[in-house]
């Protein structure tokens, strides 16, 4: 099992910030993960670092884990956190990844400190949808896009919902409509394991920082992603029902230079077996 030291970091706020560094020798790589997750999200297959021979350092956005909650946030406000916790480790700039809900939040970083981020890798990211990509999103994602515009109290009311299911019947249950390439991922009992691990961190606060999150997640983003100067690949399966292939496509046209890499008919989740794929060509441009 790779070593890891877990911490928390007072902001120039006040805030608190929980990090996890995991692995001890090598370049570090930002991990920003998805929505809703935690610092304690991993690889599927725990020999993939060590192969790269990096460290990941990954940190609980504001209401999730152990991270205090900043209600009203935006997207581009987790920047200057990033940026505090890379100080904090005596880290110049870094190759970042933002999976899914961390997407944009990689972006925000790139866009709002071009000096701090090498290159990015977005795997399989969120961005704005239209209402037509909404109506054919798996059920409790369309259900949650539907609740956002009614306001914040009819979005948490419903996430309150999901987030007693996802901790007490799991990930698989509650996206049973997922299309099948997914559903084969959350049937490996390996993977179950991780993402109940993670979630139960996640959401430990409770539903508040998903509700915060998902709400930005909705609109457009509220920083220039013309402002990127990092170099940036973009890795999406054409069968996502969480984040639509064609909002990744109009969103890659918007980040200078930017390239779409296609994994042809894959989901959302099933993307992870691209992983070590992933990380290795981010290592090219890093």
């Amino acid at each position: 099992m790779t070593e890891y030291t877990d911490g928390l970091l007072r902001l120039g706020d006040g805030r608190e910030l929980a990090w996890r560094m995991r692995g001890t020798e090598g370049p570090v790589l930002l991990r920003i993960q998805g929505t809703p997750a935690s610092r304690l999200s991993r690889d599927p297959d725990p020999t993939t670092q060590g192969r790269l021979g990096v460290r990941y350092l990954t940190a609980d956005r504001p209401g999730y884990g152990h991270s205090t909650r900043k209600p009203g946030r935006g997207i581009a406000d987790l920047a200057d956190d990033y940026v505090e916790l890379l100080d904090h480790h005596g880290l110049d700039r870094v190759a970042v990844t933002g999976r899914s809900g961390g997407g944009p939040h990689a972006l925000a970083l790139a866009a709002q400190h071009p000096d701090r981020v090498s290159a990015v890798s977005v795997i399989v990211g969120a961005s704005p949808l239209t209402a037509a990509e909404t109506s054919g999103l798996v059920g409790i994602n369309a259900e949650a896009y539907a609740r956002a515009k009614q306001g914040w109290d009819s979005l948490h009311e419903f996430l309150q919902q999901m987030r007693e299911r996802l901790l007490n019947e799991g990930m698989a249950k509650v996206l049973d409509d997922a299309p099948a390439d997914d559903r084969e991922r959350m049937a490996d009992s390996a993977w179950q394991r991780a993402t109940a691990e993670d979630l139960a961190e996640a959401l430990r606060q409770g539903a508040e920082g998903w509700t915060d999150e998902s709400i930005l997640l909705d609109r457009d983003w509220d920083f220039d992603p013309g402002r990127i100067r990092a170099s940036v690949v973009w890795w999406h399966g054409q069968g996502d029902l969480n984040a639509p292939f064609t909002a990744a496509e109009r969103a890659v046209v918007r980040v200078p230079g930017a390239r779409l890499e296609v994994l042809a008919g894959e989901g959302h989740f099933a993307t992870l077996a691209h992983t070590e794929e992933i990380l290795r060509e981010l290592l090219t441009r890093s």
